[in-house]
């Protein structure tokens, strides 16, 4: 397979096989958004904010992240509804984006349950971080809302399991590996933070401790519940590579060796139909045992 079929390849194939939990979550937070516009006029509220007064749909008057509410007012269900909430059409788009063409990657890797962990405790992250740097006075307190910090994770995820895999941005219309990639969103969040650049200081603050968070989990998987590790008696350098989310004895199987070298090559996007069933089969082989 030649280089430029490849990159192609990685590149559509997220898109072209959206996963059931990266839909409804998308789904989720579209609708909130329409529903929260719809109800914006009737029943919005005024609040005051480090920008003034500002006017908030009834849905993030309610569900929006702020230090002073989640921490100092009992208000903790702030840390996961803030990130279904967005303050704009650019801001749901731009979100959407980033969770519909690497999410699936991410949900593959982990599965349905724990990329759905994966994807709030990162989240969450994003708000303890923000928390942390306001209190430590180093950051104004303001409001919060946004998928951001669980898409950095994701970002971030991605980028330690397969740092060469290749991303086609779509401004300024050019690829980049994932590593690169990482390497630019975190300058560009951290630049942001410590020298106070863009006014969205507070966001990027979310989308280190989001990625922070992605990378820890994803070095670490026995955090959400996943300890084992590939067991690959041909190349020792495989288990850094890989961490499926069940233990897979592979021995002589082949198959599942041509497989598996696949994955580390192409992505997991590059799975046929056949790939997968071969890689199930060799799953419940192992649950068995």
């Amino acid at each position: 397979m030649g280089a430029a079929e490849r990159n192609h390849r990685q590149r559509g194939g997220a898109a072209g096989r959206i996963t059931p939990l990266v839909k409804w979550l998308l789904v989720a937070n579209v609708a909130v958004f329409v529903v929260d516009l719809a109800l914006a006029g009737k029943w919005g509220a005024d609040y005051l904010t480090s920008e003034g007064v500002v006017r908030f749909p009834p849905i993030i008057g309610w569900g929006a992240f702020s230090v002073r509410s989640a921490v100092f007012e009992g208000r903790v269900w702030e840390f996961l509804t803030f990130q279904f909430l967005h303050g704009g059409l650019g801001h749901i788009l731009f979100n959407s984006v980033g969770l519909y063409f690497f999410g699936p990657w991410m949900e593959r890797w982990w599965g349905s349950l724990r990329f759905l962990v994966f994807y709030l405790l990162c989240g969450i992250a994003g708000g303890v971080f923000y928390t942390a740097l306001v209190l430590a006075g180093f950051l104004p307190s303001g409001t919060m809302v946004g998928a951001s910090a669980g898409i950095y994770g994701i970002l971030i995820g991605v980028a330690v399991i397969a740092p060469n895999l290749r991303a086609q941005l779509l401004f300024p219309p050019i690829e980049l590996s994932m590593r690169q990639l990482a390497m630019l969103i975190l300058a560009i969040a951290a630049g942001s933070v410590i020298f106070r650049i863009g006014g969205n200081e507070g966001g990027e603050a979310g989308h280190l401790g989001g990625a922070i968070m992605g990378f820890l989990l994803v070095k670490f998987p026995f955090l959400l519940g996943s300890g084992t590790a590939l067991r690959y008696p041909r190349d020792p350098n495989y288990q850094a590579k890989l961490r499926p989310r069940t233990v897979v004895d592979l021995k002589a199987d082949d198959e599942v060796d041509a497989v598996l070298e696949k994955i580390s090559r192409d992505g997991f996007q590059s799975l046929t139909e056949e790939d997968e069933k071969i890689l199930k089969r060799a799953q419940e082989r192992a649950e068995r045992r």
